[in-house]
């Protein structure tokens, strides 16, 4: 922590919004997860204000979060929102950076993050390279999401008759008994991503005896491996041995999807081994407030100071 000021470190996503203190100690906590169809800085503020409580003053709030587009980086707005509860000083970067800066520190590679949506990010000696994160309706392949959508229209397929017999069709079903009614239903539905995306474990579980399910993960496995590849290739590491790539969120967790992911990298790179993270998000969220104006992610981060 620089000096004596404390430091509240945010990581933001779509299922919850990591929160820790450093202010002499150490302390984390967990709130709801950003809505990305509403305006990020009204919400990333509230938990500012609720975290700070008015007991702490001369504040840097670090924060990496989803969604973040042109319209919502304003760490002006977000100090303007937060300088009554003792913030002095706002730093706000992509989740995508901060997953890097957690699981890779200050070194170079490709951070995978894959979890209700997909992004990837390769930082090489001079330069950046952000590969897909573009949101559900139009990117995050191999995603959680993407593999629920896959699941539902395997689903539909079987129910129609064009496609092959698959037993997510039962999994579906046990969510949406009519399935005539289903695309009303989820097009309805607030919550429809997390709906959506909440298929994916499911699909994994069923892999192992279900051919649909199984294609299905390896898809997602490969589009992932591919968009590390591209990462890797932009910035120029990979080219004379494996970079260190991690491998992060709950898609990638041991199972068939990764395993996908990995077969796939080595085709690239025979000696490819995942590189075990340093941290998560949160611990990079942390790292935004150190991170050497030299480094090729300090013209990701943007900022604002009293």
């Amino acid at each position: 922590m620089p000096g004596s000021h404390p430091v509240i470190a945010i990581d933001a996503g779509q299922t919850a919004i990591k929160v820790g203190v450093e202010d002499g100690g150490w302390r984390r906590s967990d709130y709801p997860g950003l809505r990305t169809n509403a305006e990020l800085v009204p919400q990333l503020a509230g938990v500012i204000r609720e975290v700070a409580a008015g007991t702490l003053a001369d504040v840097t709030v670090a924060i990496g979060t989803t969604g973040l587009t042109s319209r919502d980086d304003d760490p002006d707005g977000l100090l303007a929102a937060t300088r009554d509860a003792g913030v002095t000083t706002a730093l706000l970067a992509h989740d995508s950076v901060t997953s890097f800066l957690g699981a890779l520190g200050e070194g170079t590679g490709v951070v995978m993050a894959a979890g209700t949506g997909s992004i990837i990010l390769g930082v090489g000696q001079a330069s950046v390279a952000r590969v897909d994160g573009w949101g559900n309706l139009v990117g995050d392949a191999g995603s959680g999401y993407w593999i629920g959508r896959e699941a539902i229209d395997a689903a539909l397929r079987d129910y129609d008759g064009r496609g092959a017999s698959t037993a997510l069709t039962g999994v579906v079903r046990a969510r949406f008994p009519v399935l005539d009614d289903l695309y009303i239903q989820l097009q309805t539905d607030p919550g429809y991503v997390g709906v959506m995306s909440g298929f994916a474990r499911a699909v994994a579980d069923l892999a192992s005896d279900d051919a649909v399910a199984a294609s299905i993960c390896q898809r997602a496995g490969v589009e992932l491996a591919e968009s590390a590849i591209t990462a890797a290739r932009r910035v120029d590491e990979g080219v004379t041995g494996a970079p260190a790539i991690c491998l992060l969120g709950g898609v990638l967790r041991p199972g068939p999807v990764r395993d996908a992911c990995v077969a796939r990298l080595r085709e690239r790179w025979p000696d490819f081994s995942p590189r075990q993270p340093l941290g998560d998000g949160l611990d990079g969220a942390r790292a935004l407030v150190g991170l050497p104006e030299h480094h090729p992610l300090a013209g990701s981060i943007s900022k604002a100071r009293v």
